[in-house]
């Protein structure tokens, strides 16, 4: 998780309206251990489908495992939501559990490694519900009341208690209560960013947990925390070479909030060190919250399309989203890194932009702008000049945006009708002065 200057955490106490958490059926049936499948909601409101021709359609209501979520539960004219119609048409895709999904293909792949290695001890749960709490978020795993991953810029709120889950890490704490002592969790995550290649607000990843009791490091002449953080490295060396074969590796000192002492594996794969993931062994204060206080676990979080870029030769991670059967019948279940074969090489059209900014403009709001808007047409947002007048102090800005279907030609009315909606929504939502 990134460490950045703490943003004020004030806003989140503004309540316009009942969290969503108590408004739906039970707050524990909203919860972080039970499955997308056990949402319900008292009323579904019909709505209109909206859309553009260069957008998705959006529909009102989403439909999983026979239970209807309606969309004004999660996308709100509210000041304490910033959920868009773009992440909500990506709720309930799952692509981690398409079998014949590079991400489907990878989540397999490693439950294939666990299965083997420890005779199926771990728990997998791939279904659970990605709208959670705050707490539950959060505070659950220790992260800090004034860290920058809380604030509206990089989460995504349902309401002031509410959130799309922004790691599967939100369901830990959750399913130690619930006695389980070896568990994986994959899941859909969310995350407000940038725009390029590798960053997309919708990603997935995979949580593993492993707890130990007294009797397991009792002999073993080391104390608590050494044993475990021993056989976590052991496990994920293993994993590594699973994933990649016979590679290099090294480990690096980290950084998280959860664990102590924590870690970076990192490979040397294809000319390069790579990381891999982050781990380490679970901090003695989510233990002691959890019930288990004579215990000592470790727990390891990795990013799956990162890895599946690269064991697929994947360049872009849009393409994960695509329904092209050119991209779609290139992969099969069970064939880990089959490497993908481009089918187009269609133009980038670039249009820049240049605006005085606000004190309030972030850019990550400029991307939800942009995305909002352009969807998947838009490749690449990158700030490429900016400077601050001496006589006013104000600043300005210029961000080129890279425009490129992954499957088609873009017209030029299309692509200037795109800019000039960008454009008036930069203007009005944004606060800014364009140039």
């Amino acid at each position: 998780m990134r460490m950045a200057i703490p943003l004020s955490f004030a806003q989140l106490t503004i309540i316009s309206k009942p969290s969503l958490l108590l408004r739906l059926n039970g707050f524990k049936a909203l919860t972080l251990s039970l499955p997308f499948s056990s949402l319900a909601t008292p009323s579904i409101s019909p709505g209109k489908l909206r859309g553009q021709k260069w957008k998705q359609p959006i529909v009102s209501v989403l439909e999983l495992g026979g239970v209807k979520i309606a969309r004004d539960d999660l996308v709100r004219d509210d000041p304490t939501n910033n959920v868009p119609d773009s992440i909500f048409t990506k709720l309930g895709m799952q692509l981690h559990r398409r079998d014949q999904h590079p991400i489907g293909i990878l989540k397999n792949a490693i439950y294939d490694y666990f299965d083997t290695h420890y005779s199926k001890k771990f728990e997998k749960f791939d279904d659970l519900c990605p709208v959670v709490s705050v707490k539950e978020n959060f505070d659950d795993v220790l992260v800090p009341t004034d860290h920058v991953s809380r604030s509206y810029n990089d989460t995504y709120y349902v309401d002031a208690q509410t959130v799309l889950r922004c790691h599967t890490s939100a369901h830990q704490a959750e399913l130690l209560r619930r006695g389980y002592t070896h568990f994986l969790v994959t899941g859909d995550v969310y995350r407000r960013d940038s725009i390029d290649s590798s960053h997309y607000p919708v990603f997935h990843q995979m949580e593993g947990v492993r707890v130990f009791s007294v009797d397991d490091w009792e002999s073993s002449g080391v104390d608590a925390t050494s044993y475990a953080a021993g056989d976590l490295k052991k496990c994920l060396e293993g994993l590594a070479r699973h994933l990649f074969g016979a590679v290099e590796m090294r480990w690096v000192d980290s950084y998280f909030p959860f664990t102590n002492p924590s870690f970076e594996l990192e490979i040397f794969f294809q000319e390069k060190w790579m990381e891999v993931l982050g781990c380490g062994v679970t901090e003695k204060e989510i233990l002691n919250r959890s019930g288990k206080p004579d215990n000592v676990a470790w727990a390891f979080g990795l990013g799956l399309e990162r890895l599946a870029m690269v064991l697929f030769d994947i360049p872009d991670i849009r393409l994960f989203w695509s329904t092209d059967e050119r991209f779609t019948s290139q992969f099969s279940k069970g064939q880990l890194g089959s490497k993908f074969k481009p089918f187009s090489k269609y133009p980038p059209c670039y249009k820049d932009m240049s605006f005085w900014i606000s004190d309030a403009f972030t850019e990550n709001n400029l991307c939800e702008v942009v995305r909002g808007i352009a969807g998947d047409l838009v490749e690449e947002v990158r700030l490429i000049d900016n400077f601050t007048n001496k006589k006013t102090g104000m600043t300005s800005h210029c961000y080129r945006i890279a425009y490129r279907s992954m499957e088609r030609s873009l017209t030029d009315d299309e692509i200037n009708e795109l800019q000039w909606k960008v454009r008036e929504e930069v203007e009005s939502k944004l606060k800014v002065v364009l140039r």
